[in-house]
């Protein structure tokens, strides 16, 4: 099985040089660059996960992240020396998967591309050992999922969502009577501890995710609130998963 291919974008080098060391310790493929411009000219179908900075010179991370997101769903894991929850919320919007404070320990680190690349692979179906994928559909109200890969039709027009707004939509589908609250769906995605801040991650997906399946965004019919409870996929409501 070829290299898994990580592309670090981060202005200082000494950081640069770190995260390099250690991931291709872990036996990652890895490329660099020291600004967005780099980052978005060496973007390929090969690279499995960007490491990107958000504040860099020039070309920020988060326009960076914006460009990227245009053509590629491969997942985005953010640097940033801010730790206000808005601002994590912002690089969320801009199309982040995830995103680690800096100063950040290594193990952390590793832990989080890991876990990133671990659900790219099994939803994209790209370099899993001995994987073998059928066909399988999930079809409900007009939405078709491929249940072992990215891959979305609303009414039959295909749309082009993230690896975690696909992972919330195949949710709430396959349990169409729970209602899932932010917690459950937090820990569920991200399979992390939930905090209270952790609901506006889950508030900013959900919003984004209703922006590419919806009509009208602001009267969903798929992807239901439920007030003080969390949200459902657009059937009868039963059963609320603690």
């Amino acid at each position: 099985m070829s290299k898994q291919t990580i592309l670090i974008v981060e202005d200082e080098a000494e950081i640069r040089e770190g995260i390099r060391i250690l991931l291709s310790g872990e036996n990652y493929s890895i490329l660099e660059a020291e600004n967005g411009e780099q980052a978005l000219n060496q973007m390929s179908d090969q690279i499995d996960l960007v490491i990107l900075d958000v504040m860099m010179p020039g070309i920020s991370g988060l326009r960076v992240c914006e460009e990227i997101r245009k053509t590629s769903t491969v997942p985005i894991l953010f640097l940033t020396a801010k730790a206000q929850e808005s601002d994590k919320l912002i690089g969320l919007t801009a199309g982040g998967d995830d995103y680690l404070v800096k100063p950040f320990s290594y193990a952390e680190l590793i832990a989080r591309v890991k876990a990133l690349l671990r659900r790219y692979c099994v939803y994209q179906g790209k370099g899993q050992p001995g994987a073998t994928y059928e066909d399988d559909m999930l079809s409900a109200q007009g939405i078709t999922i491929a249940l072992d890969h990215n891959q979305v039709w609303v009414r039959g027009e295909e749309r082009d969502l993230t690896e975690i707004e696909y992972q919330i939509l195949r949710l709430l589908m396959q349990r169409p009577q729970w209602i899932f609250s932010a917690q459950a769906i937090y820990e569920s995605i991200w399979n992390e501890p939930y905090f209270p801040v952790s609901n506006g991650t889950v508030m900013v997906h959900i919003r984004k995710l209703r922006t590419k399946i919806e009509d009208d965004p602001q009267n969903p019919v798929f992807i239901k609130t439920v007030w003080g409870k969390g949200y459902r996929f657009g059937w009868e409501e039963r059963y609320v998963p603690q």
